[in-house]
């Protein structure tokens, strides 16, 4: 995991996303032991309690889940979850504005498309 974090977003959030980019991108697999809050806070250099409520977060949609005493781990089908979310939310962030502004400037579906795929050839 990098450690740079960024002024724009809580910081337990980019502790959460960070954790699930790890995951997507198979550095961390399911079933395997995720860094625990402390280990967050000294690589980050930040609250305890800031690096729990990212992990708690991942815990409340059932990415993480706690062995008592021993730690954080992912869960079965963790990455599904992730997968999931991040496309509803590519879907929100990115394609409703898009066919909204494409309506304001008189582009069709179909020429979206269109330029998309010549962006794809390039």
């Amino acid at each position: 995991m990098d450690s740079n974090l960024k002024e724009d977003k809580p910081i337990f959030q980019q502790i959460a996303e960070k954790v699930e980019s790890s995951i997507l991108d198979g550095s961390i697999q399911e079933g395997d032991r995720v860094p625990s809050t402390n280990e967050f806070a000294k690589y980050y250099q930040i609250n305890p309690a800031t690096a729990a409520k990212g992990i708690n977060q991942l815990v409340d949609q059932e990415i993480l889940y706690k062995k008592r005493g021993i730690g954080m781990f992912v869960a079965e089908g963790a990455r599904t979850i992730i997968l999931n979310k991040r496309k509803n939310d590519f879907y929100k962030d990115f394609i409703i504005p898009l066919k909204s502004e494409a309506a304001k400037l008189g582009i069709s579906v179909a020429d979206l498309s269109k330029l998309i795929e010549q962006e794809e050839e390039q």
